[in-house]
Order: C-alpha cells, then sequence, then structure tokens
C-alpha cells in the first residue's frame, strides 16, 4: 500500500495503541487497580511491535521497517555517545576529587542567614556543573535542607528553592540528558537550545531570585545553626576521601570553556574526563584500577580503603558516574528509536498534527499548541524522554511549515515537560523529591517559584513574538 492510499485510521492506531498502553499501564493500573507501572521501555516496545504489525498488513515489506528503524537510530547516535560522555565526565570528576571539593566548600558557605536564596542558588551550581538536578535534589539538597530544620526556617519554601535551582542549573548545563534529548528529538544543536532556552527560564529565574532574597526577612530562621552534626559528620568523611587542590577546577573549567565558544560537546566532556583521570593519578590516593574501574561503573567509597564507615548521605553522594551509568536511558531511547522509527515511514506523526492543527495559521498558537500537548504527554507519561521525542517528532514539520524556528520548539518541551514535571504530584520527579527531601507535595509545589513563573512567560513570549526568532534563518536541518 502506498502512502498516499493510507488512511487517517491507519496513522492514528499506533498513536491510539501507545496512549492506551501508558493510560492503563501508567494511570489506571497503578492508581486502581494496585497494580506497578508499566516500564515506559516496554509500552515503546509494544507500540513498536504493533505498528511493524500493522504496516506489514498493509503491504510493508520487513526490510522497509528495518531500513526506517536503522535510518532512526542513526540520527540519534550522537545523543547515546553524548551519554556514555556524561556518565564517564561525572565518575572522573568524583575519582578526582573535584566533585567533592564543590560539595565540601559548598556546604561550608551555607548559613542559616538567607537561607532561601542560598537554597536557590547553589543547586544551581551544582546542577550546571553535573547536568543532573535530581543528582543535586539528593545530595546538595538534602544537606540544605537539614539545616534549614535546624535553623527552623520554613521547610516548604526551602525546598521549593532547591528543587527550582536544581532545575534551572540542569536546563542551562550541556551535561544534562533532558537538555540533550529536547536538542536531539527536535534536530536542534545543543547550544542553541540552551540559548534558546534563557529567553524562559531567565527571567523566571530573576524574579524567583528576588522573591527568595525577600523572603529571608519575611520567614527568618528561628535559630542558629552551629556546628551541626550531620553537615560536620559529612565534611569530615569527604575530606578523609579525597585531597583538594585549587587545580581540580580544571575539568569544569574545560567544560564551561566548551560551552560559551560552543565546541562539540562529546570532544569537550572526554578531553574533561581525561583532565580529571590526570588529576586523579597526581592528587587522590586511588589506583590506577580504582580509576578505570570508576570510568567504566562509577566511584564507589569502598575504594577508599583508608576510609572507616561513612556517612548514607556521602555514599549517595559519590557513587555514582561511569560508562554504565545511563544505561536506562540509553537503552529506553533506544526503544523510542524503535517505536518512532517505524512511524516515520508513513509521516505518521506530522501528519496528525498537520490534521488537528491545520487550522493553526499563526505562529503563536502553534507554540501556545506545542507547549500545551508537551504539559499532557508528559502528565500521562511521566517520563520528559518520551515526551521529547513525541512531541518533537510531532511538530517539527509543523514549526518548519510556518518558518519557526524549531529552537522554539526544544524550548517549548521543556518549558512545560522538564519544568512542570514536580508541579505535577503523580510523576516519578516529585514522588522523588518528597521522598529525598522529607517535605510534602502540598507544602514546596506554590514555593517551585521558578516552575510556576515559567508557565507564564512562555506563551507571553508565543504571544508577543519576544525570543521567537522569527526573523532568524532556522539552519536546523
Amino acid at each position: 500500500m502506498k502512502r498516499s492510499n493510507l488512511k487517517l485510521h491507519h496513522l492514528l492506531l499506533p498513536v491510539v495503541f501507545l496512549f492506551i498502553l501508558i493510560t492503563f499501564g501508567l494511570v489506571i493500573g497503578p492508581t486502581y487497580l494496585g497494580m506497578k507501572p508499566f516500564p515506559l521501555e516496554i509500552i515503546f516496545l509494544l507500540s513498536a511491535v504493533f505498528s511493524a504489525i500493522e504496516l506489514m498488513i498493509l503491504g510493508y515489506r520487513w526490510d522497509q521497517i528495518q531500513k526506517a528503524i536503522v535510518k532512526k537510530i542513526a540520527k540519534g547516535f550522537p545523543i547515546i555517545l553524548i551519554f556514555f560522555s556524561i556518565g564517564v565526565l561525572i565518575g572522573s570528576w568524583i575519582i578526582s576529587g573535584t566533585i567533592p571539593m564543590l560539595v565540601y566548600y559548598g556546604i561550608k558557605l551555607i548559613s542559616p542567614d538567607y537561607m532561601y536564596i542560598i537554597a536557590f542558588v547553589v543547586p544551581i551550581i551544582f546542577s550546571m556543573l553535573t547536568g543532573t538536578s535530581w543528582g543535586s535534589i539528593g545530595t546538595i539538597g538534602v544537606v540544605i535542607i537539614g539545616m534549614a530544620s535546624i535553623a527552623g526556617v520554613d521547610l516548604g519554601i526551602t525546598a521549593g528553592a532547591i528543587v527550582g535551582g536544581a532545575y534551572f542549573g540542569d536546563k542551562m548545563s550541556p551535561l544534562s540528558d533532558t537538555t540533550n534529548l529536547a536538542s536531539a528529538a527536535t534536530g536542534v544543536k545543543l547550544y542553541d537550545h540552551i540559548h534558546s532556552m534563557m529567553y524562559t527560564t531567565f527571567p523566571s529565574a530573576f524574579i524567583s531570585a528576588i522573591v527568595f532574597f525577600s523572603l529571608s526577612f519575611v520567614y527568618p530562621a528561628s535559630s542558629e545553626v552551629n556546628n551541626e552534626a550531620t553537615s560536620q559528620a559529612t565534611l569530615l568523611a569527604i575530606k578523609n576521601l579525597f585531597n583538594f587542590n585549587v587545580l581540580l577546577i580544571i575539568p569544569p573549567a574545560i567544560v564551561l570553556y566548551g560551552s560559551l565558544k560552543r565546541k562539540p560537546t562529546v570532544p569537550v566532556m572526554l578531553l574533561s574526563a581525561l583532565s580529571a583521570s590526570v588529576l586523579t593519578l597526581l592528587f587522590q590516593n586511588y589506583s590506577l584500577e580504582n580509576l578505570l574501574q570508576t570510568l567504566l561503573k562509577g566511584y564507589d567509597v569502598n575504594m577508599a580503603t583508608w576510609a572507616t564507615a561513612m556517612p548514607e548521605n556521602v555514599v549517595t553522594l559519590f557513587n555514582r558516574g561511569g560508562l554504565y551509568a545511563l544505561n536506562e536511558a540509553i537503552f529506553f531511547t533506544f526503544m523510542v528509536f524503535i517505536f518512532i522509527g517505524i512511524l516515520d515511514m508513513v509521516k505518521a506523526m506530522p501528519t496528525l498534527v498537520n490534521i488537528v492543527f491545520k487550522d493553526v495559521k499563526k505562529k503563536w498558537a502553534l507554540i501556545i499548541s506545542s507547549l500545551v500537548a508537551t504539559a499532557f504527554t508528559n502528565a500521562f507519561t511521566s517520563n520528559q524522554s518520551a515526551t521529547s521525542f513525541i512531541i518533537g517528532d510531532a511538530f517539527k514539520s509543523a514549526y518548519d511549515r510556518l518558518k519557526v524556528p524549531r529552537k522554539v520548539l526544544s524550548r517549548s518541551i521543556e518549558d512545560y515537560g522538564t519544568m512542570i514535571e514536580t508541579l505535577i504530584p503523580w510523576t516519578a520527579s516529585t514522588l522523588f523529591v518528597v521522598s529525598t527531601l522529607g517535605v510534602d507535595f502540598a507544602d514546596y509545589w506554590h514555593w517551585q517559584l521558578l516552575s510556576i513563573l515559567n508557565i507564564f512567560v512562555a506563551p507571553i513570549l508565543a504571544l508577543t513574538g519576544i525570543g521567537c526568532f522569527y526573523k532568524t534563518k532556522d539552519k536546523t536541518k
């Protein structure tokens, strides 16, 4: 059957099948039937199998379908290389002492005075350097919330500041997996995507910072923190594991330079990891075998045979990284590529979007439509990776048709995808925040000012055309 002979219901069936699996596997089953959520990898694999069977029934050959899958995977393979590089980079930064040194001095600088603005700014730094919002929340965020509880400040405000800062830094980091996914899913260069996000996230972050600074006077600390036991134990443990040296700032300096100069992402990451590896052998007490094991499977505090029992938060803080660190994200990405590659054969998603949004003639209306579609998809999948590929594949042609640069699409995917995950009570991100920081969703969500403000900033820019690059030639291919 030729593509021109395909009917609307032929294009709808795979999408409807995916929607049914997501609705039952992630919403109805866990909520009403006591079932565990379906793994998203299996959901997309089953959807890919369904789509392939449908196309074969319609007359397509398997070699055609396989060729389409391979073509999609080939286009997306650079993101796989970035995932591998991120894992190696984080592991090397830990064993070299770079991340531990930053954590150490970050903790020492935290004061109960102006706790809220500190809780917002410090996670920004950590997320930008490591590319992980969850990592920042689960490490320095835990330390900050512990000190906040002793200082007697509002834990809801503190948690909202921590989450907002962690997500802002994550979005601005070239090491972030979701940032890389959004750019890859839309075919936008990584640094073009980050530059585009600045127009929405920077105003939101600036206003948030002013509010958090002001709240320090409205909700001041009720007591002073003097030699707080947990932070002191953490500092001693870190000093026992690593030796500090000013040269340990070289690895992040390389990444910062590469970001500013817009150098290729993978070579910059690997160069930074190489410098960190050399610094490990020069300044740390770890062997070459420890270094290689870290680059492969991640750092483990048990490598420090001279150290006594480590606090649990230190173990959680540093036991990470390595070539296999992002294997789940990599495997999931392959599953999504397989599904979307099959749909690409018949241009299913662009065709459906053109049908649904065929009456959208205004650029601002298209941008807002992609924002709404992103929020809806992320709310159902609880997964920004899936959202990036689904929305990116669906809206690319529409953006091209109305001559809206795709970096606005990639930004929109994050504005109403990644940025609002912690505002939806059933998402994995919200569950992680609640369980990690020990603050109820009802107490922190309205203080997650960054994402709340971003919800308003993004459509305002669409309506006004500010930061939408309408007069800029889109070089995206």
